[in-house]
């Protein structure tokens, strides 16, 4: 799977922030059923146990899914993380910051790197260093505007919207000039998921995809 292409093409990046391993293999093919492609499991660097339960989900859900979907770590913020997700298997990682270290390792890992940025200082910065695609967040703060602007002269960095996508402005984010969109609790609720509602999960996954 040549990975890059892959997001550029799926656009739809499900976010799942918090969800305990025991429920993210039903919750990834229930997304997976409504025809989002790629997910993103994160690291929830309040709990001392995020490395393991982290690695855990991600090796559960390739096992489980294979190359249906094309799984990432995401709020990746040190090199050990880095490492955690490459050996459970992540295909790409995400974070919220550009930290240089993450980057190199990520690059030397092998797996696609998709730094965090706001301004356009950080957005180059991060792609000088050797982002795959930068992730602009909080995206739905800063509003089409801001990145329509910003695209002017930054025409050349893939850019992933992060922060405010729902299903009614998704196609606005992709117009403004982004070729791919992170979404997370407005996809994968926990309270569907922890009531093991993965029907109702399935379609609303279903209501961002065109």
């Amino acid at each position: 799977m040549d990975v890059l292409s892959f997001i550029k093409q799926k656009k739809i990046v499900s976010i799942a922030r918090r969800i305990s391993p025991d429920r993210i293999v039903e919750a990834a093919k229930a997304v997976n059923s409504g025809g989002i492609f790629c997910l993103e499991i994160t690291f929830d660097q309040s709990s001392g146990s995020c490395i393991a339960d982290t690695a855990k989900s991600i090796s559960e859900v390739k096992k489980t899914l294979g190359s249906k979907m094309c799984i990432g770590a995401g709020t990746v913020v040190s090199v050990e993380q880095v490492r955690t997700a490459f050996e459970a298997g992540a295909d790409f990682i995400l974070a919220p910051d550009t930290n240089p270290a993450v980057i190199s390792e990520a690059k030397k890992l092998g797996l696609v790197c998709v730094p965090g940025a706001m301004t356009p200082t950080e957005i180059q910065n991060a792609w000088n260093l050797g982002a795959d695609i930068v992730k602009v967040f909080p995206a739905g703060y800063l509003g089409l505007d801001y990145i329509k602007a910003v695209r002017a002269p930054i025409s050349n960095v893939p850019l992933m919207a992060v922060g405010g996508v729902n299903e009614k402005n998704i196609k606005d984010f992709l117009g403004a000039g982004y070729c791919s969109c992170g979404i997370g609790s407005n996809i994968m609720k926990e309270s569907l998921i922890n009531e093991g509602k993965f029907e109702e999960l399935s379609l609303l996954a279903k209501k961002f995809v065109f």
